[in-house]
């Protein structure tokens, strides 16, 4: 009846950040930092565990001569964001019958 939540998706940080960048496509580091009111060192591991999943794209380079970071969500991350929200569905209406 219920369906499993994606368990990359189910942290409120990470969620935020597939869900900020489900409507930006993509977007810097301090961008990301200030929408979500992470810090740094959290929002680096976070990033690394959506990077690890394949949800999103990190591309590190220099602008400036300052490190800028950029993150884009990939097409599994659509994916996994499309069928996460799905899930989220199915427990607002226990009762009536979903197909797959």
């Amino acid at each position: 009846m219920f369906k499993e939540l994606d368990p990359i998706l189910h942290s409120q940080l990470r969620l935020a950040v597939v869900s900020l960048l489900i409507s930006v496509k993509e977007a810097e580091f301090t961008f990301i930092k200030e929408k979500t009111g992470a810090t740094a060192g959290n929002l680096s591991v976070q990033l690394g565990k959506l990077k690890d999943a394949g949800y999103i794209d990190v591309t590190k380079q220099f602008k400036d001569n300052y490190p800028l970071t950029l993150c884009k969500i990939s097409k599994k991350g659509v994916e996994a964001f499309e069928e996460y929200v799905n899930a989220l569905q199915s427990y607002m209406k226990p009762n009536t019958d979903s197909k797959d």
